[in-house]
């Protein structure tokens, strides 16, 4: 038993793979001086001049998607024109006599103040210039393959956006896509698509990264290679990526996209293992769990229609909890007149209860963004702008069903302190290089699991309340 809390606590890796851009810290650290006459002694007078010391400036660099840091106030907000301009930064800091802390902020989608900096710079990352389109450019061919060049500072729905313009795609992606390309680099990037083609960071050919020298280097696996896999999952802290240069293939067009449902977890997962395990099989896999109240605040709770959700809602509550397998298969105009046959073949042999198959055709687009979505109907509610005290693991494939009764079962259910939604999927080991300083279980096998506690609460009262128990959860 010893031995299994060891592992429990080496793989239950607190990362935060489907948020933004997370802070590079320099090497030298000491806090900077919180005065305006500090600035002009420290930075070249072009430099100085994209500095904001606003108001609003401030305040939009103190906090995140999270809202959970409320003291990591900057001194200043940097707005660069160019990626010269935030190598002379930092640069310019690591040379000072009195360096100062940088944080490149992307979207601000971290939820513990990863893209902010305590009395330092906030480098506002959109700010980049963009002359005709420059910082996304689809490239390659068809006898040497097909890529993307993109900005750090770009959102994954741009990359999509451009490269369908060419009938290209990238191939891994984070469930939600108003994310920098820098920032989820910075972590993994992990979606249901992971299992099949590994998260984002092992589908990316080479980047650009300014080091916490302030030197701009372009690194691959065979150039510049060290700093090129600490730099992918590493959390900010080897550089700012300022560009990436993805993988591309040919885009579908359509996607059957379906729900199952469980009582058993067990049974569940059993499934969710053979659906990956398949040639052939499913383009993306998911699950989560269903509670017994129906959340206005669940971002996936729209997918069903009215009669169905009731009917899915009883069944929560009959249980107090079930457990949703989702699928997607993507087609297009050539596969259009077998992909049924497809999925039928696919669910033979799956135990979800009879009559809890629910199904949808939607365009490729429309699956990809699925999440903004919900997102612009959550905002309308005023349910999106909340706190977010979110928790993410890895799982070892061998704990999993023991996460289930000690967690899913134990603490969320029992306890019922939010509505999620929460997370649970397989990913496979093979489609991830033990070389990137992103980090999952170490456990024979192929399969681990990732699990994400995506809480949301509407004021700090309850949010210290999810806090404690994601504490409970960890211990």
């Amino acid at each position: 038993m010893a031995k299994a809390q060891v592992l429990i606590r080496a793989y239950i890796i607190i990362l935060y793979l489907i948020n933004n851009l997370v802070s590079i810290t320099l090497a030298k650290l000491t806090p900077w001086n919180n005065t305006t006459t500090s600035h002009s002694q420290t930075l070249p007078l072009e430099l100085s001049t994209k500095l904001s010391l606003d108001t609003t400036s401030i305040k939009t660099a103190s906090s995140d998607f999270g809202k959970l840091i409320h003291d990591h106030t900057p001194t200043a907000v940097f707005h660069p024109s160019t990626v010269s301009d935030i190598a002379r930064l930092i640069k310019s800091s690591y040379t000072a006599s009195s360096p100062f802390k940088i944080a490149a902020r992307g979207r601000g989608h971290s939820v513990g103040g990863q893209a902010m900096a305590k009395d330092g710079v906030v480098v506002e990352m959109s700010s980049l210039d963009d002359v005709d389109g420059g910082r996304i450019r689809v490239c390659g061919s068809e006898s040497l393959g097909f890529y993307c060049d993109v900005g750090g500072e770009k959102l994954w729905i741009d990359v999509l956006r451009k490269s369908l313009e060419h009938g290209l795609a990238p191939v891994s992606w984070t469930d939600y896509l108003y994310l920098s390309v820098g920032g989820t680099l910075s972590n993994a990037g992990i979606s249901g698509q992971s299992f099949l083609h590994g998260p984002q960071i092992s589908n990316v050919l080479e980047i650009d990264v300014i080091t916490g020298k302030g030197d701009f280097m372009t690194c691959s696996k065979s150039i510049n290679s060290d700093l090129f896999y600490g730099v992918l999952g590493g959390l900010g802290q080897f550089g700012i990526i300022t560009r990436a240069r993805i993988v591309l293939q040919k885009a579908p067009t359509r996607a059957k996209w379906v729900r199952m449902i469980y009582e058993d977890f067990a049974t569940f997962t059993k499934d969710q293992e053979h659906l990956i395990s398949l040639n052939h099989g499913p383009n993306y896999v998911e699950g989560y769990l269903i509670m017994k109240k129906s959340p206005a605040n669940n971002w996936r709770s729209s997918f069903f229609s009215i009669h169905d959700e009731s009917r899915v809602n009883s069944l929560a509550s009959e249980c107090g909890m079930v457990y949703s397998l989702e699928v997607v298969k993507y087609y297009d105009e050539f596969s259009r007149q077998t992909i049924d046959e497809e999925l039928d073949e696919m669910f033979t042999g799956l135990s979800f209860k009879t009559g809890f198959i629910f199904k949808k055709d939607v365009t490729y687009m429309d699956f990809l963004n699925r999440v903004r979505t919900e997102e612009l109907k959550l905002q309308s509610k005023g349910l999106w702008d909340v706190h977010h005290p979110w928790l993410n693991l890895f799982i070892p494939k061998s704990r999993i069903l023991n996460f289930n009764q000690r967690v899913f079962v134990d603490i969320i259910k029992k306890e019922n302190k939010s509505a999620g939604p929460f997370l649970v999927y397989p990913m496979t080991r093979k489609k991830w290089d033990s070389r990137m300083s992103a980090v999952i279980s170490e456990e024979e096998g192929d399969v681990f699991y990732t699990v994400g506690l995506l809480h949301a609460a509407k004021n700090v009262e309850d949010c210290k309340i999810i806090e404690d128990q994601n504490k409970k959860i960890l211990e």
